[in-house]
């Protein structure tokens, strides 16, 4: 099973979340009862939705996680995941999302835009490998 099957399993066993059609047609999508949570693209990318006011507020943290990768003015980041610690780092956003879209409306975070996976302004993933 992939990180990104692995993760998608446990996390559609959480109640606040359901499985759903993603809005961009891309993979699989998770959603809490406030709107579209994540989007599983690949075996090993993941659009998760944060909030403009999340971002801000961790945004230190989240650039330095080697595994996301920020897009300018996008509410969403997106998750690269190589290793098993990078599920658990998913599973803490994921947490953060669903608190994050429970404080809705919150000035600033407008309406859902698109997930990142038809952007092409993501922020170079940086691996420690150095490719």
């Amino acid at each position: 099973m992939t990180l990104a099957a692995s993760a998608f399993t446990q996390l559609a066993t959480w109640p606040d979340l359901a499985e759903v059609d993603p809005s961009c047609g891309i993979g699989r999508a998770l959603a809490s009862a406030h709107g579209e949570i994540a989007h599983f693209h690949s075996d090993m990318d993941v659009d998760l939705y944060l909030t403009a006011r999340a971002i801000r507020r961790f945004e230190e943290h989240l650039t330095g996680a080697s595994a996301v990768r920020i897009v300018p003015g996008s509410h969403w980041v997106a998750l690269h995941l190589d290793v098993s610690g990078d599920i658990d780092l998913l599973m803490t956003l994921v947490s953060l999302a669903l608190q994050a879209q429970q404080a809705w409306p919150v000035p600033g975070d407008g309406p859902r835009a698109r997930c990142n996976d038809q952007h092409s302004g993501t922020l170079p993933h940086k691996h420690l490998s150095g490719s």
